[in-house]
């Protein structure tokens, strides 16, 4: 497997690519064709955790025959230890908006929808203002393109991209059966693109810089880079963007104070990774994807409360509208809990393996497909800390 070392980037927040505008106009002067064919030689993956090729998304809404499509850009940022859109909307927010900008033009969508997490309100007139100096300048430029701004109300659930569409349409959010998918009948019901802040930047930085560039970072399978939130016991908290395919070694021996015993990969959703594995698991997609949260503990942590903290979020954060995830999360949590008070032996652990990985094929959505990673890799690799 292709490993690379641990190399800072800077590409996402940069201080020389700071025109905008002079981006999307550059885009313009292209065929669409051209810039979605470019993406997919780009090797860009979304960058929210699922890696669906990007300029494939793209090139399906396109191919769909619709006189209304749209784009939506997913700044529902609810996964727990994630805070990297809220500083990149925060510092760059028009780089998102020259992603939304270029993907309207190259899929004929004439309309732009950003949906904040309710929990960044603070940013709203901030963003607001530079939306509308940006919508008058592209405007200016010929592209018939106008992006809005819609907030959330704080479920995590909102996002999933379907129940962020029900949410953006003035309906309770809960997920929807699929497929269809969101290239055919998404927001609204017409094709839509929904890609998160971070690829929408992504896509306007390879405008901008060239394919090239871009490939030269990361692996085969894990292109580019990405911007990790980094968190827990750790000296150097933080934001920093990284090259994708480095191992967990790697980024432990930067970011860990010495006596880390786990590394969670991907937030409360994604994977936790032992001290024995830290060498053996890549960061990307080849290895553990994640959408940007990398938590670190070190040895003064329990994993028997650390699991229990996900599963309380899980159980909160469920929409309760199918059995597998409502029911499955509460019967998980208090499992372990029975585990721990000695009310069920040690061996129960397994039958409640056996209930996160049917979780993982019967949930409706990602929420409750997901509550396994973290469920089965802690019980795993930490068994004795669950039972003592």
């Amino acid at each position: 497997m292709e490993n690379k070392l641990l190399k800072k980037v800077d590409l996402i927040f940069c201080k020389t690519c700071q025109d905008d505008i002079e981006v999307v106009k550059k885009a313009i002067t292209r065929h669409p064709d051209e810039i979605i064919n470019d993406l997919i030689d780009s090797g860009l993956k979304g960058r929210g955790g699922a890696g669906f090729p990007t300029g494939l998304k793209w090139k399906f809404t396109k191919n769909q025959d619709s006189a209304v499509k749209y784009v939506v850009c997913n700044a529902d940022e609810g996964e727990p230890g994630t805070f990297k859109d809220r500083e990149i909307l925060d510092t760059v927010a028009t780089k998102v908006f020259a992603g939304m900008a270029i993907c309207g033009y190259c899929i004929g969508a004439k309309e732009g929808y950003m949906y904040l997490r309710g929990e960044y309100n603070f940013l709203l007139k901030k963003l607001n203002a530079s939306l509308d100096e940006f919508n008058a300048k592209i405007k200016a430029a010929g592209l018939d393109f106008h992006i809005q701004l819609r907030s959330g109300s704080g479920a995590y659930i909102c996002g999933e991209e379907s129940a962020l569409f029900e949410s953006l349409e003035g309906k309770r959010g809960e997920p929807r059966n699929k497929p269809p998918y969101p290239t055919v009948a998404g927001f609204m019901g017409k094709p839509t693109v929904i890609n998160n802040v971070e690829t929408f930047v992504y896509t306007a930085m390879i405008n901008h810089f060239g394919v090239a560039k871009f490939k030269e970072l990361g692996t085969t399978d894990s292109r580019g880079s990405k911007v990790f939130s980094i968190s827990g016991d750790t000296p150097k908290a933080g934001i920093y963007e990284l090259e994708l395919g480095m191992s967990v070694d790697e980024f432990v021996k930067e970011f860990g104070d010495g006596d880390t015993k786990a590394v969670q990969v991907g937030g409360a959703s994604g994977h936790c990774v032992p001290r024995k594995k830290f060498n053996d698991t890549i960061i990307g997609f080849e290895g553990i994807p994640t959408g940007g949260s990398m938590m670190l503990f070190n040895s003064s942590r329990s994993m028997y409360n650390v699991l229990k903290d996900y599963l309380e979020f899980f159980t909160e954060e469920s929409c309760g509208q199918c059995t597998p995830c409502r029911v499955g999360c509460q019967q998980l949590l208090k499992g372990i809990e029975a585990v721990k008070r000695g009310e069920r032996p040690a061996s129960y652990l397994e039958e409640l393996k056996k209930l996160a990985l049917s979780m993982k094929v019967a949930a409706k959505c990602g929420l409750g497909q997901s509550v396994a990673n973290p469920f089965i890799s802690i019980i795993d690799n930490f068994k004795e800390e669950i039972i003592y």
